[in-house]
């Protein structure tokens, strides 16, 4: 259960640093982030929370813990998957709408503008990083953290 734990922490760890990398795209670049983007933000800070939070629970309690982040995970890849298919389709925009609009009047938008506000739109085009879009490294990681996640929730105890 110890190795469980500690892949718990890495993905708390991994979504944290996933968030920093987007605001430092934020700020630094001037990457400004759409509605569908803040979106998977606020799944990635709900897997670390949950993530940590099942880190400390007892042994029993690390598997229920692990399909919650899992669900959560899967929650961000349909979020991805929207963004990318946005993106796909330039015609179809999701720039100022009801999703935005609702976004930036929950109290964390307010208190953590940097962090949650939504004030870009879904199809501008940014350079890639390392050949993805940030989208595309969105959708990539929600994959990796659903696969490590769905091993620890239904692989057998031993």
């Amino acid at each position: 259960m110890k190795k469980q734990r500690l892949v718990l922490l890495a993905i708390a760890i991994v979504s944290i640093a996933l968030i920093g990398a987007a605001v430092y795209l934020q700020i630094a670049e001037r990457m400004l982030p759409c509605p569908w983007c803040v979106i998977q933000r606020y799944v990635f800070a709900g897997m670390a929370l949950t993530c940590l939070i099942s880190a400390a629970l007892p042994e029993r309690a690390i598997r229920f813990g692990s399909g919650l982040a899992l669900l959560e995970s899967l929650g961000g890849l349909g979020a991805a998957s929207w963004l990318l298919w946005v993106k796909a389709h330039p015609h179809v925009s999701c720039g100022i709408d009801p999703v935005e609009t609702a976004l930036n009047k929950i109290w964390t938008a307010q208190w953590l503008p940097k962090l949650f506000e939504a004030n870009g739109e879904c199809t501008t085009e940014y350079p890639p990083i390392f050949g993805l879009t940030v989208a595309q490294w969105s959708f990539t990681w929600f994959v990796v953290l659903a696969i490590v996640l769905a091993w620890m929730t239904f692989r057998r105890a031993r």
